[in-house]
């Protein structure tokens, strides 16, 4: 993983504009990561995926994470304040081999899924429904006594221990901030998705970066190529004259 230059970062951010949000992950880490394809990129699970997304973040915006929360008794706002190494579970991407669950007579082999699996699930509505159609595509093999099942032929509980077997393998998948809010004294849970927080940062960052171009270029006639390879200090430096 290298990090990512200004106008590089600014390259993805375009490209992500026209994108669902599990492709502008996809593209954000096949931009840094070169030493992973995009077919290898796609077919990690969610969890490993995540652990590159927030070790990208750390070294594009820093470690620290700071975002709103709403509190759903009293609909207060409460500022989010913590680091990525206090979510980041495992920073290794490693391989995980097919899972399996023996329920009685029932046998299952599954794989975790991945974002591939995610993007063909997107817009369904209902929850019960999208959950189905990923543990289904997910499954290798079934069977009861040896006999072959089909995925509708599988008990819920059965479904369950998969999907609790799932979320044990790849922890990262599913990070939950323990929130409390100052107002009302509430204290609940809310889940934590790196990357369309991350690409929020990126979508402010770009829109900035954008306008501060557009300051310079009518100020000095630079190229957009010019004033993007000045340091961060050095383009502020300039805005401040120009503000004078």
């Amino acid at each position: 993983m290298r990090l990512l230059l200004t106008a590089e970062l600014l390259d993805v951010w375009e490209q992500g504009l026209h994108q669902m949000p599990v492709k502008r992950g996809l593209t954000l880490l096949a931009a840094s990561c070169l030493e992973l394809s995009p077919e290898k990129l796609a077919g990690l699970s969610i969890g490993q995926r995540d652990a590159l997304l927030l070790i990208l973040h750390k070294q594009t915006f820093g470690s620290r994470l700071v975002g709103i929360a709403s509190c759903p008794h009293c609909n207060g706002n409460l500022e989010m304040d913590f680091n990525v190494d206090d979510i980041l579970v495992n920073p290794e991407v490693k391989q995980v081999n097919d899972l399996s669950v023996v329920m009685e007579d029932y046998e299952v082999q599954f794989r975790l899924p991945n974002s591939l699996d995610i993007m063909t699930i997107v817009n369904q509505q209902d929850l019960d429904t999208a959950k189905g159609a990923l543990i289904k595509r997910c499954l290798l093999s079934a069977s009861q006594s040896g006999e072959k099942k089909s995925f509708d032929q599988l008990p819920s509980d059965l479904i369950e221990a998969v999907v609790k077997k799932m979320a044990e393998a790849d922890p990262q998948a599913d990070v939950w901030l323990a929130l409390s809010c100052p107002t009302c004294g509430h204290k609940w849970q809310e889940p934590f998705d790196i990357m369309s927080f991350f690409w929020d940062e990126i979508n402010n960052w770009a829109k900035r970066l954008i306008h501060d171009v557009h300051i310079l270029a009518v100020a000095y006639g630079w190229s957009e190529e010019k004033i993007l390879a000045l340091s961060p200090w050095r383009r502020q430096a300039y805005l401040d004259l120009v503000n004078q």
